[in-house]
């Protein structure tokens, strides 16, 4: 009877340590929810975290939501709608200069260029930019980032934008392509893949890469509210690991095989135009190769955005990025 027993309990010891086990691992399986501006190419490095499983090798659950717009991005993420929103820095400066008690922290970063290119409707063997003063130029939405990034890059080679030429924002982004193919412009800034849809078309030709003249910004980042931080400071280091493990593999691989794997996040797209815009940014060096934000980068964009006349105040570095994190999962 004794020995029966003591069979007995030890079987249902070992039962309740296997029920805390499953209960642990269980626990161990963090969701965040995360909120991108757009769906990209651009982003190619966040899809392959998705789909390679980097999220799941850190005990993370990735819940991805499209909010289409950078307000729409900061309203989802202040209004803890999403743990993480993937969007230009510039907002988090914009959302600064409000006077936020819990302002939102860049802490990884994405991309490191502009994503836009300029295409002229005729075709121009020899570009220059200043062939476009006196033309009219179809540019991006007054105070967003592509603007921003257009109108620097004019000037740096001595083109006033106000007066050199007929300057269209008055477009909204969505219809700027169709403004273009309907005849509206002689050249025109545009995102990808539509710049290479309008090459093969022959709708238009990429004559420059708003992004290799602008040089580094931090176009793109993963940014949370302080007191998420703060309060989840595990979860953001393992998110960002999985960020830098997939910047790892979109810096080792081929355009071919980096399309393959983000194919799913772009089903009406042909695979060959992936990989097409794949290698374009990755030959202009668009995808960051680590999640670090540094001061220079930071300074270009307030510049930028002073030269701009978008500038609501200085914010320095060290007020509204965090490297830390990104420092620590670089160097391992």
């Amino acid at each position: 009877m004794k020995k029966w027993w003591k069979t007995g309990l030890s079987i249902f010891v070992v039962f309740i340590m296997l029920l805390a086990v499953t209960a642990c691992g269980k626990d161990e399986v963090k969701t965040l929810k995360v909120a991108e501006v757009t769906r990209s190419i651009f982003y190619a490095p966040e899809y392959v975290a998705l789909e390679k499983g980097f999220f799941e090798e850190e005990g993370l659950k990735v819940e991805l939501t499209t909010t289409w717009g950078g307000d729409k991005t900061m309203t989802t993420l202040l209004s803890d709608g999403a743990d993480i929103a993937l969007v230009g820095s510039e907002t988090s400066i914009y959302v600064y200069a409000q006077g936020s008690d819990d302002p939102v922290i860049n802490f990884a970063q994405l991309t490191q260029t502009d994503g836009t290119f300029l295409v002229s409707r005729e075709k121009i063997e020899n570009f220059s930019w200043d062939m476009l003063k006196g033309s009219t130029f179809l540019g991006q939405r007054k105070g967003g980032m592509p603007q921003m990034v257009g109108e620097f890059v004019l000037k740096k080679h001595g083109i006033d934008p106000q007066n050199d030429l007929t300057l269209i924002q008055n477009v909204d982004f969505a219809n700027i392509p169709n403004a273009f193919a309907s005849g509206t412009g002689d050249f025109v800034q545009l995102f990808e893949p539509t710049a290479s849809v309008f090459e093969k078309e022959g709708k238009g030709h990429i004559v420059a890469s708003f992004g290799t003249e602008s040089g580094h910004v931090p176009y793109t980042t993963f940014m949370a509210k302080e007191s998420f931080m703060k309060e989840n400071e595990e979860s953001i280091e393992k998110f960002t690991r999985a960020i830098k493990k997939a910047q790892d593999w979109v810096a080792n691989n081929s355009a071919a095989d980096i399309a393959k794997v983000i194919q799913p996040y772009f089903e009406d797209t042909e695979l060959d135009l992936i990989a097409t815009v794949v290698d374009r940014y990755k030959s202009q060096g668009s995808f960051a190769t680590d999640p670090i934000l540094d001061e220079a980068e930071w300074q270009n964009l307030h510049d930028i955005m002073d030269e701009a006349g978008e500038l609501p105040q200085a914010v320095g570095h060290d007020v509204l990025v965090n490297t830390s994190i990104a420092k620590k999962v670089s160097n391992e």
